[in-house]
């Protein structure tokens, strides 16, 4: 196996592109604002990620879900949340979810898949969860091809200080 090294850096990629950065950004915050619990937020990016294979991907939604104090345990067993037994009925609805549309591509999108996420979400949660998962994909398309550099986690010492 050849080691990895970016192809353009995030950093270089932000400053090629800095009016679609700043979309993706913008996006981001408003799916931050949208009242969606962004432990789950983060996990569902986190899934998608270990799908897509992006792994500055993964390991920035990892970081952010240790942020927002999502359980080392439904961390450790995201990527087999099915068999796991530890996550609710609404984690459960939003993972399948973001399988689903992550592997859109030949794919049909049920009325069955429709109505098991919005059991779980309103209407307008669905909206802002859908384009969570969508927005993570478009991040999974650009750093994944790109080969950005995973972000290393800071040592607990300096977390604590953050």
């Amino acid at each position: 196996m050849s080691e990895s090294k970016p192809r353009i850096g995030s950093q270089e990629f932000h400053e090629i592109a800095p009016d679609a950065y700043a979309a993706l950004i913008k996006l981001s915050m408003a799916i931050g604002a949208s009242g969606l619990d962004l432990g789950l937020v983060e996990m569902v990016k986190l899934r998608a990620s270990q799908i897509n294979g992006c792994a500055f991907c993964t390991q920035y939604h990892l970081n952010a879900a240790r942020k927002h104090k999502v359980p080392a345990e439904k961390l450790d067993l995201l990527a087999v949340w099915r068999e796991a037994g530890i996550f609710t009925p609404r984690e459960q609805a939003a993972l399948a979810w973001t399988e689903k549309l992550t592997s859109i591509a030949g794919n049909h999108i049920s009325d069955e898949d429709y109505a098991a996420v919005t059991a779980q979400f309103s209407t307008e949660e669905t909206a802002w969860l859908t384009t969570a998962i969508g927005l993570i994909n478009t991040w999974n398309r650009i750093a994944g091809p790109l080969q950005f550099t995973p972000p290393i986690p800071k040592p607990e010492k300096e977390l604590a200080n953050a």
